[in-house]
């Protein structure tokens, strides 16, 4: 609802922002209610805006840690123009193939410490690796081709993986029953 409320007009940039950080550290449904309770409901059968030229607020960014546990973000969530995963003795998947982007040049600093990330792209997003292994290894697997005629997003990755994995794999999005 938040990014639809942004895709209209209805909220700023700050506000989203602000609203998506309460949303996030929110503990019970009760918390969500008053950020979301002025907006309207999207109608059933409208199809979902997407908006990749929406830059995040300045200054913010976003955090993903998961300490002898796990993090998923996959589905319809808000990727930041810079986002830090860190995984120690745990696991992460990040999955951008349905992510609203928050700008076309996108950084992800992916640090694994005894621990692994699986990060799943669109088949148009390239991505650039500039992230270091010691004791561990990056697969970033083919698609580390030149893709910047498609005109698609760049996933730029930095970070550390000691004792640990970090893989990336090209996948084509996901038919939903709506796509059809």
């Amino acid at each position: 609802m938040l990014n639809n409320a942004l895709a209209e007009g209805r909220l700023t940039v700050a506000e989203h922002s602000d609203r998506l950080d309460s949303v996030y550290q929110a503990k019970t449904h009760a918390e969500i209610v008053p950020l979301i309770e002025d907006l309207p409901a999207r109608a059933a059968g409208a199809a979902p805006t997407r908006r990749t030229d929406v830059a995040p607020a300045a200054g913010r960014s976003q955090k993903i840690i998961a300490i002898f546990g796990g993090a998923t973000r996959k589905g319809r969530w808000h990727a930041g123009q810079r986002i830090t995963v860190l995984t120690i003795f745990g696991g992460a998947q990040i999955d951008f193939r349905e992510a609203d982007l928050a700008a076309r040049d996108i950084t992800l600093n992916a640090t694994s410490i005894f621990g692994g990330m699986e990060i799943i792209v669109p088949p148009e997003m390239q991505a650039v690796d500039s992230g270091v292994a010691v004791f561990g290894g990056r697969d970033t697997g083919p698609g580390q081709e030149d893709r910047s005629g498609t005109g698609g997003p760049i996933l730029r990755l930095t970070g550390l993986t000691l004792f640990g994995g970090l893989s990336l794999n090209h996948k084509q999005r996901k038919i939903r029953n709506q796509d059809r």
